[in-house]
């Protein structure tokens, strides 16, 4: 009996290493965790948070002009009435002491995702009806910003809101305090 015991003993210290069960359990365990880490550090390079802009001190010193364009659109009780419909925008301009624009100009700004922002340049169709046609499709949750359009000079007004056209293909600017929520270009 004793034999067969000693033999058992150098049966199981002869087997090889890596054809027992804890070398590999004892491997695996810190391998996996190597491995989650190096995907999520790929997953956090590829899909970096670009919400944060780099140039935030530029937009903080341009907050004041965008306050003045507010304050200059409410003291001109400026409102825009839009509708949505296939690849066309139209926009209606109200207020008092309107100057009759030729362009103006339409921001699109994605909540969360900064490349799919655009501008849209509206051409004035008669008695403050601006329209034009979009050159891609949009879809979902949106913030606009709509000014007067010149090459040389920033505009003197903006209008703001937020527009989601899952609910409605047709949006109203015109209360600057509701629309406080909106981002700043």
């Amino acid at each position: 009996m004793t034999a067969n015991v000693s033999m058992q003993i150098k049966h199981g210290a002869s087997e090889k290493w890596y054809r027992q069960f804890w070398p590999w359990f004892l491997i695996v365990l810190p391998g996996t965790v190597v491995i989650a880490s190096i995907i999520t550090l790929v997953i956090a390079i590829i899909h970096s948070d670009n919400l944060v802009r780099d140039d935030y001190y530029k937009d903080g010193l341009a907050i004041n002009r965008y306050l003045e364009q507010d304050a200059f659109a409410s003291q001109m009780q400026l409102s825009a009435g839009g509708q949505l419909a296939d690849d066309n925008i139209k926009i209606t301009l109200n207020g008092t002491a309107l100057s009759e624009y030729s362009h103006l100009l339409l921001q699109w700004q994605h909540p969360t995702s900064e490349e799919l922002d655009f501008q849209t340049v509206l051409i004035n169709d008669g008695e403050n009806h601006y329209s034009a046609q979009l050159t891609q499709r949009v879809t979902g949750r949106w913030y606009l910003t709509l000014a007067s359009f010149n090459n040389n000079e920033a505009s003197d007004w903006r209008l703001k809101t937020e527009f989601d056209t899952d609910h409605t293909q047709q949006f109203v600017m015109d209360d600057q305090a509701n629309n406080q929520g909106a981002q700043t270009p």
